[in-house]
């Protein structure tokens, strides 16, 4: 066929369900994002560990949280920012892995992990900031508090920071997961054709379709009704 009819196909054709590699075979977070999720999670809670644990006062020795005393403002601080780092460990290692995935339903559901975790601590760390922030402004300031005051501080602000990483994860995989799904539906598009169906041949010469006609095929000749050097006997 001309110009017109030529198919166009999508530069990593190879990536798309042709050779099982959906998405296209790029890691799963950015490197920067990663390494930022990482370092947020280990500033709140050591943070907290360190610093948010004080003395109401001298006479007492007994270490309360700095965090209008509530003890699960702390905990809580203390459990997501776990949670976030051993699964930023996790995705670590499964990025590693994942160029070599060549299951189509594998990498779906590596993605849609990852989309569905990113989006669950997007949620925690936003109750994180929202909790922490509405227990310090109670808390009455004193001597052990203003000691670990840039402590909660720094939990706070890391919490905020947390989600707004997060959350650009999720929406990254969720973009992700959109694009591998077109481009595995347009590569069943083009290639899901009629096995018997032949395929369609370059023109030849200068790529120019010839307007000339076929001339007639041999033995197809209209006979003269009396040829010469015959008679029709008479009966």
């Amino acid at each position: 066929t001309g110009e017109g009819h030529k198919t166009r196909f999508p530069q990593n054709l190879s990536l798309v369900g042709v050779e099982g590699g959906w998405p296209p075979a790029k890691g799963l977070t950015h490197p920067c994002a990663q390494h930022l999720r990482e370092i947020f999670s280990i500033v709140v809670f050591g943070s907290i560990v360190n610093e948010c644990y004080v003395n109401k006062d001298s006479q007492n020795p007994e270490l309360l949280c700095i965090f209008n005393e509530n003890e699960s403002a702390c905990s809580y601080g203390i459990a997501i920012g776990i949670i976030a780092f051993f699964g930023c460990i996790f995705f670590f290692v499964v990025d590693l892995y994942f160029q070599q995935i060549s299951s189509v339903k594998d990498r779906k559901r590596v993605v849609l992990l990852d989309l569905g975790f990113s989006g669950f601590l997007s949620f925690l760390w936003f109750v994180a900031f929202c909790f922490l922030a509405n227990q310090w402004q109670r808390t009455t300031m004193s001597k052990g508090v203003s000691q670990g005051a840039d402590a909660a501080r720094a939990a706070i602000t890391f919490s905020f920071f947390s989600i707004i990483v997060w959350v650009a994860l999720a929406v990254r995989a969720l973009q992700r997961y959109r694009l591998g799904t077109d481009m595995s539906l347009f590569a069943t598009d083009q290639f899901a054709a009629d096995p018997n169906a032949a395929y369609p041949g370059y023109p030849t010469g200068s790529g120019i379709e010839s307007t000339e006609t076929y001339q007639s095929p041999p033995f197809t000749e209209t006979l003269e009704a009396n040829p010469k050097g015959y008679q029709v006997p008479a009966y």
